[in-house]
């Protein structure tokens, strides 16, 4: 039986010209059961039509049979895309009605294309969606003539997958576009922060005692270009410290989250500094921000002119406003606030001087003339009130300050407790002149005396505005609440009119 079956083999074997050990019969042509050859200069035999469909389906996606036209003939679904065959309903239906608007020039023009008998046609991606826009997707095309018929078969290839990579690829470019940006956006930030804070701060690795950043302050202080501090041994800037002794020092004492620091001298100054450490830690390494300060000793010092000016406007019993060029208060201490009547700072922050004044801008703008003619004004009587209470009478001194480009006004009141008028800063005399009005009496009866009396007081106020105004005879007449015309008739009346030879404003 075995002979039988070897036998069997070996003829099926010859029959298909193949020796029966598996090597080919050179001298034999591969034939079909019709005689015909298999392969015949890269032509393939005859193909059932339900077979051919079969094989398209399975090798492309999506297959499409329109005439030279552009009708669909017939739809072939990959069955493994079972989302495609709602896609059957082309048939019989003009190709174009499923293509996007901006699709159907390039399948019209692919198309003339192959028609002409262009050889080298090349795979177009066209954009399918229905009538209402409600959906769409990619497939690449590739176009075959299959007939004498004009019908052409269209092999597509889902782009989906590849459009969804695509966005994927997008999406994480511009996230990680986003990411640089805002680390960029944080270095700035940081380093705006280093340079503007007045501290020396360090950056030191808490595990190799190397600095790894450094602000500007922490430069001037440890006298080392920022070059030569990075990557520079932290205890190395100070006197007697072993290697790793100071930063051990300094770890402990942030672990301990104490307000205690760590007492060293500058090997370059040969200063006592305090170190404030705080410990953190960033992409696994452990960091030291070291916060360089002078010595509680170097605090104490007498002659330190910067804390004995914070300590004297913040305590002192004169009332002390910094003030922009226009008047708008930049900052006031206790004394002005006790003066107004106000809980804070913030609630006159930013608002007018000329609030709480009693003449209002009159009293302002003649305090800033003349503090920017002659770099400061010794004393303006003046009265300050504020929201809710009463005027107080109030002497005022005035100095411009110049920071940077920036003209800024200081402001000292002290309140005058004695209500005393204005005092005169003009060239008359008031005792000489109440001398006089004291010699009318016995020579002139009362009325008149009083109306010599009103004529000498009216006069001194005159020339008191005239002078604080510096000759500007708007800002005299509003600060007297006069009229113009009213002004010059009075000037007139005590000879006032040419006293500098000038009538300028």
């Amino acid at each position: 039986m075995r002979s039988d079956s070897h036998a069997n083999s070996q003829r099926k074997f010859r029959a298909e010209g193949i020796d029966y050990d598996g090597a080919a019969d050179k001298s034999a042509d591969q034939m079909t059961s019709r005689g015909t050859k298999y392969w015949n200069s890269g032509a393939i035999p005859l193909i059932a039509p339900e077979i051919l469909g079969n094989i398209i389906a399975e090798v492309a996606d999506l297959g499409i049979v329109i005439s030279d036209r552009g009708d669909v003939l017939s739809v072939l679904v990959n069955p493994l895309y079972d989302s495609f065959r709602a896609l059957e309903r082309w048939e019989n239906r003009d190709i174009r009605t499923a293509l996007t608007t901006e699709s159907i020039p390039k399948f019209e023009s692919r198309l003339e294309e192959f028609l002409a008998g262009n050889t080298r046609i090349r795979p177009v991606e066209l954009n399918h969606s229905d009538t209402v826009g409600s959906w769409e997707f990619p497939v690449r095309y590739s176009l075959h003539r299959i007939g004498p018929d004009g019908a052409i078969l269209m092999l597509g290839r889902d782009l989906r997958p590849v459009a969804e990579m695509q966005q994927q690829l997008v999406k994480a470019q511009v996230a990680l576009e986003q990411d640089y940006e805002i680390q960029r956006e944080n270095d700035t930030r940081f380093r705006v922060l280093m340079e503007s804070t007045m501290d020396a701060m360090v950056f030191v690795a808490a595990k190799t005692g190397v600095i790894t950043d450094a602000n500007s302050a922490a430069v001037a202080i440890l006298d080392r270009p920022i070059d030569e501090l990075v990557g520079e041994r932290f205890q190395e800037m100070f006197q007697g410290r072993k290697v790793g002794d100071l930063i051990g020092e300094l770890t402990t004492e942030a672990i301990a989250d104490s307000d205690t620091t760590v007492s060293a001298t500058l090997r370059t100054a040969n200063e006592d500094v305090a170190i404030a450490p705080t410990l953190f830690r960033a992409a696994g390494e452990r960091l030291l921000l070291c916060r360089i300060m002078p010595s509680e000793k170097a605090q104490l010092r007498p002659n330190d002119l910067t804390r004995n000016l914070q300590s004297l406007y913040h305590s002192a019993s004169d009332a002390i406003i910094f003030t922009s060029d226009t008047g708008a208060i930049l900052s006031a201490n206790e004394g002005f606030l006790n003066l107004i009547d106000t809980a804070h700072d913030i609630s006159v922050r930013g608002r007018q001087l000329a609030e709480f004044m009693q003449r209002g801008s009159v009293d302002v703008k003649v305090m800033l003339e003349n503090a920017s003619r002659n770099g400061r004004m010794r004393i303006y009587a003046t009265r300050v009130a504020g929201d809710y209470g009463s005027p107080r009478p109030v002497e005022i001194s005035i100095t411009r300050l110049v920071a940077g480009t920036t003209p800024v006004f200081a402001f000292v009141m002290r309140e005058n407790g004695g209500g005393e008028a204005a005092r005169d800063i003009g060239t008359s005399s008031p005792a000489a002149a109440m001398e006089s009005v004291k010699e009318l009496v016995g020579q002139a009866t009362l009325k008149e005396i009083v109306a010599e009396t009103t004529n000498v007081v009216e006069k001194m106020c005159i020339e008191t505005a005239v002078t604080l105004t510096m000759n500007n005879r708007v800002a005299a007449a509003e600060m007297l609440g006069l009229s113009r015309q009213s002004l010059y008739v009075k000037l007139r009346k005590f000879g006032l009119l040419a006293r500098d030879g000038s009538l300028g404003e």
